[in-house]
């Protein structure tokens, strides 16, 4: 019973680099300090189990942990871990520590708010950690507290969505699904076609993402049998490509902000490539919305002054400066960024 948090963590240690030298190097410390440890170790669960933790194997070999010593090794593993999870969230609660996920599309426009709140994080001694967050685990993220705020997209339904009741949302756009093709006018009409009209067309999909979950939600979990796949595709950006290329014909799903970029001949993802509207006639009318999200009521328990309503209201002033001074598609080469950020990556998948 006087086995320390210090000593558990010394005995994960151990299992995982297989030797006490192996520790040691991995905790910064004497080779001597870990043995010691695991010689007291050994010898007090002796004496309370009847058997130690961990058997020596003979020189150079990996130390054998018994029965007793996996057991325990799992124990202190969840042990420590919901000691540290406690930590995080006194930590969290008292506003020392803000956890923010982000997609790969959605970086730069976090780090836009973020130089807004820096200086008053950096006095208050808050911690701001920002991790990757996939796209498919956007809301999943928030639901485990792997994060308190993420910035990414959804597929959602127009008229409202069960699955964001959770969650309070800010919306920055939302946006259709179209078609971009490189198909002629007689192989597929435009300007619109129904959404029927895919399981006839040779199309460029992605494993998963976001599109993957479109046609899912339409076709099923068996879509794949039901329409015609001309490629799987990793990036959304070697789609563009291959259609561009000629080398195979077909379409790809991309958002309707995206679609209508690519009718302008300057911007050269979309040269060559001709956008057609979907209209819904399979399934329910789905939008993927892009935002930022945390639990819902979250914000309310807090403060005003609490670094997630800090940055929550430093994301909405980013949103409005960006919505005075963006002049897509009149203006500039590159395509909205919030668009392409709801376009699908299959990388972050």
């Amino acid at each position: 019973m006087d086995t320390t948090m210090d000593q558990l963590r010394t005995l994960i240690m151990v299992h995982e680099a297989g030797t006490a030298l192996g520790a040691a190097r991995i905790l910064g410390r004497e080779q001597s300090s870990v043995q010691k440890q695991i010689d007291t170790m050994n010898r007090n669960f002796r004496e309370l189990c009847g058997e130690p933790l961990i058997l020596k194997q003979g020189r150079g070999k990996d130390v054998l942990f018994t029965g007793t010593g996996e057991a325990l090794v799992e124990l202190a593993r969840g042990t420590l871990g919901d000691w540290l999870d406690g930590i995080h969230e006194s930590r969290r609660r008292l506003g020392k520590t803000l956890m923010v996920g982000t997609t790969r599309f959605t970086l730069s426009y976090l780090a836009g708010a973020g130089e807004r709140v820096a200086e008053d994080f950096r006095q208050r001694g808050i911690e701001l950690k920002v991790g990757h967050v996939r796209t498919r685990d956007v809301l999943a993220k928030l639901r485990a507290k792997d994060v308190d705020l993420v910035c990414g997209s959804v597929v959602t339904r127009p008229e409202g969505d069960d699955e964001l009741a959770a969650f309070d949302v800010m919306e920055w756009r939302r946006s259709g699904v179209s078609l971009l093709t490189n198909l002629s006018e007689a192989e597929l009409p435009g300007p619109t076609a129904p959404t029927s009209a895919l399981r006839t067309l040779p199309l460029v999909v992605s494993a998963s993402g976001l599109m993957a979950g479109v046609l899912h939600t339409w076709f099923g979990g068996d879509y794949r049998g039901k329409l015609r796949i001309a490629a799987e595709i990793d990036t959304v950006n070697y789609g563009f490509e291959l259609l561009r290329s000629g080398l195979l014909r077909g379409c790809m799903l991309v958002t309707k902000g995206v679609a209508d970029a690519a009718g302008d001949p300057r911007v050269v993802y979309g040269r060559g490539l001709r956008a057609v509207e979907l209209v819904n006639d399979t399934g329910p009318r789905l939008e993927v919305l892009l935002g930022a999200f945390t639990r819902r009521g979250e914000r309310a328990s807090y403060d005003q002054a609490h670094p997630l309503n800090l940055l929550w209201d430093a994301l909405a002033q980013e949103n409005a400066r960006w919505q005075r001074e963006q002049r897509w598609p009149t203006a500039g080469l590159e395509p909205d960024p919030f668009e392409l950020a709801n376009s699908y990556d299959p990388s972050e998948s």
